[in-house]
């Protein structure tokens, strides 16, 4: 597979473990297969390689667009500038793992397989982790996430939360818009949140061409019941003569166990995306600077020592691409 590089040390293959190196190779690699089939990243990152120690992102303002002009009239000179700056930096990812001489002279298979796929396994999983902790952290009120004892920022270009209320204007200070809300879900707060999404502007109050399609919520019963009850019929679920549910066959539901473990206790979120938008004007970024290498060598101990080294950085820029609900530090959607 692509997605990881394996390096050998000098004398391996004419050593006690020679004969070991491409079985666990070969669990490695179908086990990072399993996991890049069933990865929730590319759903919820625009993912892309990077060369560089850090990206900058520099968005820019609309322009003001066509005017209308006399017969003969003069070209108008439209104009953009530029807008908030997001500096996204790569972050080193490491683990190991051993398998002793005794276990190769023993034939210890068992070992010899759970090893290296625990260890993918557990790559993987961090980059599902983290990609969900992003998220889960922009939904609080901390500039910043720990994860691992590390702090990762849960910002985007305009310096606040992913999820907000005051997001400024470049252009305006006292233009300010939100996108977080206090509205459990219900069919009609989806379709209030979808508006509002529609409505969102540019730095210049130009409306945008902001088009959800896709909800993301935590593993609860509770949220997936609502959520397909809404979205899972043709009818109108709250009316007796069932009129038509114009939301039906509209969204792609993405329902994440690893955000669970992220929010706060009691906290239920759901949040729509947009991810032509994310794409387009780098919404939610995920860089891989180094995808994940595998070194392969004897150690002074005699054990055969297996080290995972990667690079890789995510985070967000433009955050019109989404908007949450179930937050009860938010706005209101739907009044009384």
């Amino acid at each position: 597979m692509g997605g990881i590089t394996f390096t050998e040390g000098s004398g391996l293959q004419n050593s006690v473990f020679g004969k070991s190196q491409g079985p666990i190779r070969m669990f490695i690699e179908k086990r990072g297969e399993a996991f890049e089939t069933q990865s929730l990243i590319g759903k919820l990152f625009t993912v892309a390689k990077s060369k560089h120690y850090s990206e900058g992102h520099r968005s820019m303002t609309a322009m003001e667009g066509f005017m209308p002009v006399g017969e003969n009239g003069a070209y108008p000179m439209d104009s953009m500038q530029e807008s908030f700056e997001k500096d996204f930096k790569h972050t080193v990812w490491k683990d190991s793992f051993a398998i002793s001489r005794e276990m190769v002279d023993d034939a210890v298979t068992m070992n010899l397989k759970q090893k290296p796929e625990a260890f993918v396994a557990g790559y993987y999983r961090r980059r599902e982790q983290f990609a969900a902790a992003l998220y889960a952290g922009a939904l609080g009120a901390k500039p910043k996430m720990k994860f691992y004892g590390k702090e990762f920022e849960v910002t985007g270009a305009d310096k606040k939360n992913l999820f907000a209320k005051d997001h400024p204007s470049f252009t305006d200070a006292k233009f300010v818009q939100s996108n977080i809300f206090k509205d459990e879900f219900s069919n009609d707060a989806l379709m209030a949140m979808e508006s509002a999404m529609q409505n969102f502007r540019d730095d210049n109050k130009n409306v945008l061409t902001v088009a959800p399609t896709t909800i993301l919520i935590p593993n609860d019963y509770k949220l997936k019941k609502d959520v397909f009850a809404a979205i899972g019929a043709d009818k109108d679920p709250a009316t007796a003569n069932n009129g038509f549910n114009y939301t039906y066959g509209r969204w792609t539901v993405i329902v994440s166990q690893y955000l669970n473990q992220y929010l706060e206790k009691g906290v239920r979120p759901w949040i729509l995306l947009d991810p032509q938008y994310s794409a387009a004007y780098g919404g939610a970024v995920w860089y891989d600077r180094i995808k994940l290498e595998v070194t392969s060598e004897i150690a002074a101990n005699d054990a055969n020592v297996w080290k995972g080294y990667a690079r890789f950085g995510a985070g967000f820029g433009d955050w019109r691409f989404a908007a949450a609900g179930g937050i009860s530090t938010g706005d209101q959607l739907i009044t009384a």
